[in-house]
């Protein structure tokens, strides 16, 4: 099977549409990680993506009878587009069955390919029955994602082009996989020619269909696959890919959602270029893989596999980075209630930047808060804040890996107070720059009760800040100076019906 998924490579016509992508150095990953990083640039191809060649791969090949007949596939995403580009180039009538639910820009990319959308089910597996009954009842030539031999031998085309444009040392070299059409295609050609070189796939830990499927010694249907990245969600590695994988594919490395992000930003950082969650598998198993086993100096290339990811899907990445790259801490802290607990409890954090803080007034004697902290994972570590403050007699829950707590709880902290009285709500903008917090909390925190307190840095220039501060009616002018003499922009906010109806 091997040689023969090598000729298939060596003979695979693809350029017509596709383009010969190039390698470029990662050079701030390659030094915080002490490894020389390579990214093989698959979200520069016309679709921005790898799928084209193996899409284009298996349509060209196609007799004219079958040509004539049209094509037809299930996607709703990268290999629709691929689909839909070789049949326009080639002319041939495309049929894609995509979910009901899936994106419009996706659905408006593949018609702007000139194929024919039909929008079926709610889900995949809805989308991929229809378009096997479309096969049945118009003779259409099924173009499957994956699990196809000339599909698998397009996408080994990477492989082809990696081993011509970097002849030095080469050690590893990291894959996407969700069906195993790319993993597949690599990991023949490399083993065939390089084999000292490890092939590694990388799947998400909520879709790894081809790590189970080896410790099974067999095919396995996951129950359930995550949903994040979309380009990998796979309940079941192909038969083809799956015993091509099995012989030569070296390890498999899995990460989680908040790793993936971090590798998003990493390869912005080095490319300026944005890739799906999908696309950023491989770096993100480069760095697990590389602080696992504590390995430096040598060279791995990462597939960038694709960089269709839908613009709303941002704000999620850049709020999850910090988490994957280790390098914030988020936590729930017991403190009194009582005036300058809060001020203490920074004292207590030191030089330690707080990048969210989120607080409501629940009872008389303690206060439960919710605070991010930026961490670093080599010189101040998750476990080295939490022991800090538990040695300074803050009782610390460390939320880190709640799923939970990231994804629901920071943003619901709060609720009505009915044993607060005197309240007074006020919105501010502090200049993000280490004290800016501390400084409010020190003109403030020590003389009235922080009742209400939320702090999110954004990152941007100006940090936005709610606080609830509780007034008697004679403290007010006294009130009014303090807030003077701070220099923040700040508008009173009691009033407000947002506040009326949701916090008071």
């Amino acid at each position: 099977m091997l040689e023969h998924t090598i000729k298939k490579i060596l003979n695979a016509r693809i350029y017509d549409v596709a383009v010969e992508t190039p390698i470029h150095a990662a050079r701030q990953l390659s030094e915080r990680l002490g490894n020389n990083i390579l990214l093989k640039r698959e979200d520069l191809q016309p679709v921005f993506s790898f799928k084209i060649r193996g899409a284009y791969n298996k349509i060209v090949q196609l007799t004219q009878a079958e040509r004539e007949r049209g094509v037809v596939t299930a996607s709703a995403g990268n290999h629709a587009q691929g689909v839909a580009l070789a049949a326009q180039f080639l002319g041939i009538r495309a049929t894609i069955v995509m979910p009901k639910t899936t994106p419009e820009i996706k659905v408006n990319a593949v018609r702007a390919r000139g194929a024919e959308v039909v929008l079926h089910g709610e889900a995949f597996p809805q989308a991929l029955e229809h378009s096997l009954q479309l096969v049945e009842e118009k003779g259409y030539v099924y173009i499957h994602p994956y699990d196809d031999l000339d599909v698998i031998a397009g996408q080994g085309t990477v492989a082809m082009e990696i081993l011509r444009q970097h002849q030095g040392d080469l050690h590893a070299i990291f894959v996407p996989c969700g069906g195993g059409g790319l993993l597949a295609g690599i990991a023949a050609y490399i083993k065939y020619l390089r084999p000292e070189i490890r092939v590694i796939g990388v799947e998400p830990k909520d879709s790894n269909c081809l790590q189970q499927a080896l410790q099974a010694d067999e095919r396995v249907i996951l129950p359930q696959v995550g949903l994040f990245a979309d380009g990998v969600a796979v309940s079941q590695i192909g038969e083809h890919t799956f015993e091509l994988c099995r012989h030569y594919v070296d390890d498999v490395v899995t990460v989680d959602n908040d790793e993936i992000c971090a590798a998003i930003k990493d390869i912005y950082d080095d490319t300026r270029s944005i890739t799906e969650p999908a696309g950023a598998l491989a770096v993100a198993g480069i760095k697990k893989y590389v602080y696992k086993n504590g390995i430096s100096g040598q060279t791995f290339v990462a597939i960038d596999s694709g960089a269709n990811v839908n613009f709303d899907r941002l704000r999620y990445v850049a709020e999850r980075a910090e988490l994957g790259e280790r390098r914030e801490a988020i936590i729930a802290v017991t403190i009194p209630e009582q005036p300058g607990s809060f001020k203490r409890f920074c004292e207590a954090l030191g030089t330690r930047q707080i990048t969210e803080f989120n607080y409501r007034y629940h009872t008389n004697g303690q206060a439960h808060i919710f605070v991010g902290v930026q961490t670093h994972p080599d010189t101040d570590p998750r476990k080295a804040l939490i022991a800090s403050l538990q040695d300074q007699g803050f009782p610390v829950l460390d939320l880190t890996r709640n799923e939970l707590a990231k994804l629901h709880i920071r943003h619901m902290v709060g609720g009505h107070a009915d044993a607060v009285s005197n309240e007074r709500v006020f919105r501010f903008e502090f200049p993000e720059r280490p004290g800016a917090l501390f400084n409010f909390l020190n003109q403030l925190g020590g003389r009235w009760n922080i009742s209400m307190f939320h702090y999110r840095n954004h990152g941007a220039a100006d940090a936005r800040v709610l606080a609830a501060l509780q007034v008697n009616e004679s403290e007010s002018a006294e009130l009014e100076q303090t807030l003077a003499t701070l220099g923040y922009p700040y508008w009173e906010e009691t009033d407000n019906p947002a506040y009326q109806l949701f916090l008071a």
